[in-house]
């Protein structure tokens, strides 16, 4: 998934058309804000480190109590933290231009894209392992947590083998039509053939497979009409709506733009293309606030993670017993009881 600025991605389209004369559009988005940019890309960026950071640092503090979904949980925060990390590169990139040089474009493309697929595919396993615990109830714990682990495995390398082509094919160059270098990926037809199947294989069926799981354990739950479990769905849904809506208008953007940067579409006026200019600036934007949006999520629909989180602040003397409160007393007297019976987030 490319993950361009803005302008740098429709200057590349230009490029992918046989006859650029025949197009006499501009190649700058009227009105765009490249400082408004990178501050917000910033904002995200400490936004994220810090949110993300905090998600992993409770789940590692979890001993007993760690259940199969915190292990996707501490994993999905893992790959935003490594889009968060690339965040400042791209800020710069929006103000200024491309000025680190090949090797970190494709380094950094590659982190970029193996985290977003990281995530669709975590957010997947999340959604079997749910609709295993609740509509096959599944009590073999040994054997889920062992494929939790092959799972996660699974996703981090499947994630490697799409963000390849980037590695491959980004490269810096200068944009004559721009006056700056980009950070691009070269546009043969068969890369974009390519990028559709990372589309496709990397966004589109997770999402396919997250419909069907959490359809059918919806309908389990309203069936056998139990409070506590269906309070236990609400985290996790709210977590894939929130990707579901942040990153599934930029992809549908992105993946027209693959196919008129393939000559696949055409594009009949410049009207158009600066309509998916905007589009795609807007999306953008919105995609890139998710690495920062779980969290939060957490904190305010997660009333466990809270409590846990106040749990380890306390066991490692960052707040006092009186913060605490009646969580704490309660946990910590009941020798930690609560934590070996509930899962952080859970579900």
């Amino acid at each position: 998934m490319e993950l361009d600025g803005i302008e740098d991605l429709f200057n590349a389209t230009y490029s992918g058309f046989e006859d650029t004369s025949s197009i006499p559009c501009s190649v700058n988005i009227p009105g765009f804000n490249t400082r408004g940019l990178t501050v917000t890309y910033m904002l995200v960026f400490v936004l994220g480190m810090v949110g993300n950071s905090i998600v992993v640092f409770v789940v590692c503090c979890m001993k007993k109590g760690r259940g199969t979904t915190d292990v996707y949980i501490m994993h999905l925060a893992l790959a935003d933290l490594l889009f968060s990390f690339t965040l400042p590169f791209w800020a710069f990139d929006a103000h200024a231009g491309w000025t680190f040089g090949t090797a970190l474009c494709k380094i950094l493309s590659a982190f970029q894209e193996a985290s977003l697929y990281s995530s669709v595919f975590l957010l997947a396993c999340i959604s079997v392992d749910r609709y295993l615990a609740i509509v096959k109830a599944t009590s073999v714990l040994l054997s889920r947590h062992l494929l939790v682990k092959v799972l996660c495995s699974v996703a981090w390398l499947g994630s490697g083998l799409l963000c390849l082509p980037a590695v491959m094919q980004r490269q810096s160059m200068h944009a004559e039509e721009l006056g700056r270098t980009i950070c691009y990926e070269s546009g043969e037809r068969w890369l974009v053939v390519l990028l559709v199947l990372r589309h496709t294989f990397g966004f589109f069926l997770p999402l396919v497979v997250m419909a069907l799981c959490y359809t059918w354990t919806v309908v389990t739950l309203l069936r056998a009409r139990n409070q506590q479990k269906q309070k236990a769905i609400h985290v996790i849904l709210a977590v894939v709506v929130a990707f579901v809506l942040c990153w599934l208008p930029y992809n549908i953007g992105v993946l027209v733009y693959s196919l008129i940067r393939g000559q696949w579409l055409e594009v009949e006026s410049c009207e158009m293309l600066h309509g998916l200019e905007t589009f795609l600036s807007m999306t953008q934007v919105l995609a890139f606030i998710h690495c920062a949006l779980n969290p939060v999520l957490y904190a305010f629909v997660g009333q466990k993670f809270r409590k846990q989180l106040r749990l380890t602040l306390y066991d490692h003397g960052l707040i006092r017993r009186r913060h605490q409160g009646s969580y704490s007393r309660g946990s910590v007297n009941s020798g930690g009881s609560s934590r070996s019976k509930n899962t952080m987030i859970a579900l």
